[in-house]
């Protein structure tokens, strides 16, 4: 026997003992947690994306052309403003695209909810 084929036995050894099977389980364990743990960009910066998408909706009148968009571009710029301040850079291609995707999810869950729901007085006008 060579020595590759006597090192190979001996790994496998370790590896079928139960102290052997219980490392393996926990690094499987460890990077299936790291993996799931993950969360996107824009989770990071779900405080000033409400915020954001807050300000946008007030600043950007319903009768604007365009709402939506005005309002999703207004909310980026604020988002991607505050992206900048707090890193010191600016956002990637990837990142920006996360971001606006967080826009999008947080403004949907916030009217879900109804809290862009304006009050009759101003919603009247």
């Amino acid at each position: 026997m060579s020595n590759t084929q006597v090192a190979l036995g001996l790994v496998w050894s370790v590896l079928n003992s139960p102290a052997g099977i219980a490392a393996l389980a926990g690094v499987i364990l460890w990077v299936l947690n790291k993996l799931y743990a993950a969360k996107p960009t824009w989770a990071k910066y779900e405080g000033a994306i409400i915020s954001a998408v807050r300000f946008a909706e007030k600043e950007i009148p319903d009768n604007t052309p365009s709402t939506g968009m005005a309002r999703l571009d207004q909310a980026l710029k604020y988002v991607l403003a505050t992206f900048e301040q707090v890193n010191g850079r600016r956002a990637t291609d990837a990142e920006a695209a996360s971001l606006k995707e967080g826009i999008q999810i947080v403004h949907n869950n916030l009217d879900v909810q109804g809290a862009l729901a304006k009050p009759p007085a101003e919603a009247a006008q």
